[in-house]
């Protein structure tokens, strides 16, 4: 099982980006989707998921961010608007299997400048 997130960048404040995560192999509804994010020095920190048509946020981002995933269930999305500068991180994508078996993609970084 691999995990490919892509569409990190540099944006401005403001701004917005999406980024994606290729799953590969089979998948399930009931797989739990979800992105993370991690800054040097810090822990890696939860950011929303999504699992069948219920999604989650960290409150530092809702209203904001967007997770969604493709009907082919192999790709999930992040769309992130109103860009702030905290917002720069790593962003993890990760897969959590009903049996609990957990993947993480290998990061993307975005950088939001102010």
């Amino acid at each position: 099982v691999q995990l490919q997130a892509s569409g990190g960048g540099l944006v401005q404040a403001g701004g917005s980006l999406r980024l994606s995560c290729a799953v590969s192999g089979s998948t399930s509804s009931t797989d739990v989707m979800a992105w993370y994010r991690q800054t040097p020095g810090k822990q890696r920190e939860f950011v929303a998921s999504i699992m069948r048509g219920d999604t989650n946020y960290a409150d530092t981002v809702k209203g904001r961010f967007t997770i969604s995933r493709d009907n082919g269930l192999n790709t999930v999305y992040l769309q992130m608007n109103r860009l702030e500068p905290e917002d720069t991180a790593v962003y993890y994508c990760k897969r959590t299997r009903r049996n609990g078996v957990y993947y993480w993609g290998q990061g993307t970084l975005v950088t939001v400048s102010s």
